[in-house]
């Protein structure tokens, strides 16, 4: 296992510029994930992951943020699927399952193979300005079993793998980690009453679940929910039993990470908490992926030896 493989990495442009390349080449990453940045004709994105393909020794992960609604990265080359709460307020099963289909019809067509969708946290405030306006299916967890789930069936019925986000509970945050930590007073008692009902109930249907980015400080007083261990592995792994699921972080990139946690010393906390994956989407150039490169080692190192 080389260090790469803990990391999936952004790219800069819709083509691979030489540095990356190289880059890419050496490292080995888990996988890749692509932006409205990557995307501007469905053969040049066809390309770019085929090269990205073609630079990897095991066949990458190549991830992609497709919601539906704002949360679109393809806009350049197809018309948004309609968002959840949309697609929710219809409450047409049918409706729900053509627009998982589609997505899952496009991705593959562009070598995508996992889709960081569906979002499974409830709507607690609906009014707040925080990221997840616009993304939910609902407050109830039914209802986002319901929808969430029909719309993440027809989307691996065409090869296109799923990731839940944002375990535990993203949606119980006021404020925006793209800018800084949200701290939510959640017990793992109230998250087992409402926020995880729709991973527990979805689980065999779900390939992967996204760590969010939010301080729950009566029950990890010291990371936020995607560098716990005590969230990651006792609760999400061995207490409701997500033990075969790919499990990585949301952004390393956040605001809510950077601004509290050194560049390296983030994505060693991660993979020592439980995630299989650290996800860098920005900042992927060769100087600063080297203190990424170096905690790899460490960390595979410090396996090795246990």
């Amino acid at each position: 296992m080389m260090d790469g493989s803990l990391l999936v990495l952004g790219i800069s442009g819709p083509e691979l510029s030489r540095e990356e390349a190289t880059l890419f080449r050496e490292l080995q990453p888990a996988g890749y994930i692509l932006f409205t940045r990557n995307i501007v004709s469905a053969e040049q994105t066809r390309k770019l992951t085929d090269d990205l393909r073609d630079l990897s020794s095991e066949m990458p992960i190549i991830a992609i943020d497709q919601e539906g609604g704002r949360v679109t990265r393809t806009k350049e080359i197809a018309p948004p699927a309609p968002s959840a709460p949309a697609l929710a307020a219809l409450g047409d099963m049918g409706k729900i399952a053509d627009a998982g289909a589609f997505t899952g019809d496009l991705l593959r067509l562009l070598g995508v193979n996992l889709n960081f969708a569906p979002v499974l946290d409830l709507d607690h405030f609906p009014e707040t300005q925080n990221a997840l306006r616009g993304r939910c299916w609902g407050r109830d967890p039914q209802r986002v079993i319901d929808y969430g789930g029909q719309w993440n069936r027809w989307m691996r019925k065409r090869s296109v793998a799923s990731c839940a986000k944002h375990f535990p509970a993203c949606g119980r945050a006021q404020s925006d980690p793209h800018h800084d930590l949200p701290s939510s007073p959640a017990t793992i008692e109230d998250l087992l009453r409402e926020d995880v009902i729709p991973y527990t109930a979805l689980m065999p249907e779900l390939d992967a679940i996204m760590l969010a980015h939010v301080e729950f400080p009566n029950i990890d007083s010291e990371f936020p929910a995607s560098l716990s261990p005590r969230i990651i592995r006792r609760f999400l792994r061995d207490q409701l039993g997500f033990d075969q699921h790919l499990v990585l972080t949301d952004d390393l990139d956040m605001g809510a990470i950077t601004n509290r946690y050194g560049r390296g010393q983030d994505a060693k906390l991660a993979i020592e908490a439980g995630n299989d994956l650290a996800l860098i989407c920005h900042q992927t150039s060769s100087a600063k992926i080297s203190s990424y490169r170096h905690c790899g080692i460490a960390v595979l190192d410090d396996r090795r030896s246990s």
